[in-house]
């Protein structure tokens, strides 16, 4: 199932009963709690800390916990999303020249004494100016930890708002369309600069991605989209939330 979210409260699943949820006094509870759960899930965000960077899946501890990688075109705006998300200025190091950062960089969450969670920078895609080589070897550790991470949990792929998911997306998406699939893993996009679409532009931009999700839906798939801007906050409270449920329901 896909499922669409905005700066607003996250819409409801296709095929979801409302009446599976709970009274009308369950459903107004929870839209009270909303604002607490966020605050929650942003202190949570907040704990990240660097782990480990590594240039190999090999090198990257076994674990666990939980982990949740971030992937997405250079200057989709990756780092920014992640120090944003976690309130750090630079916890995720942004590379003055695009395709540079060629590390998958492991971060912990959760207190320092029982972390509870990973989250994993993988390094960006699809600048032109990388040695051809130093793509196809990127391509080939970013599909290898995609497919056979055991404790991946979840997907977070940061796509520019205003030109959309694009061939280079679709890429990656086919290298963990199993695990989407079946559900083991989650997806969650995040329509990132939206603050620079209109209204119109924004819905549509939405309709597109919801579109291409729905290309690899399947009944266990969870699969969701979110406008996000790092500038003026939208989506924050939203990203944060998923993530953290992510992580809870994975424990």
């Amino acid at each position: 199932m896909t499922q669409t979210t905005s700066d607003a409260a996250p819409q409801a699943r296709p095929g979801d009963d409302p009446a599976a949820e709970g009274t009308a006094a369950d459903a107004a509870q929870q839209q009270a709690d909303a604002p607490a759960h966020a605050k929650a899930a942003l202190a949570w965000a907040h704990t990240a800390r660097f782990l480990t960077t590594a240039a190999e899946l090999s090198h990257l501890p076994p674990s666990e916990l939980p982990e949740i990688a971030f992937v997405g075109r250079s200057n989709a705006g990756k780092s920014t999303a992640i120090n944003r998300l976690s309130q750090q200025k630079r916890l995720a190091f942004a590379s003055k020249t695009p395709g540079r950062t060629q590390h998958i960089n492991l971060f912990e969450l959760g207190p320092k004494d029982q972390p509870d969670a990973h989250w994993a920078d993988l390094p960006g895609y699809g600048y032109a100016a990388v040695p051809q080589a130093a793509k196809i070897r990127w391509q080939k550790v970013m599909a290898h930890y995609l497919q056979v991470r055991r404790n991946l949990s979840g997907v977070v792929m940061l796509v520019d708002s205003r030109h959309g998911i694009q061939e280079l997306d679709r890429q990656l998406l086919d290298f963990v369309a199993p695990r989407l699939a079946n559900g083991s893993v989650r997806l969650l996009v995040l329509l990132t600069k939206c603050d620079k679409l209109s209204r119109k532009e924004a819905a549509e931009a939405l309709r597109n991605a919801q579109a291409v999700l729905g290309e690899i839906a399947t009944e266990e798939a969870d699969l969701g989209v979110v406008l996000f801007s790092a500038l003026n906050r939208t989506g924050l409270d939203d990203v944060a939330t998923c993530l953290r449920d992510w992580v809870d329901t994975t424990r």
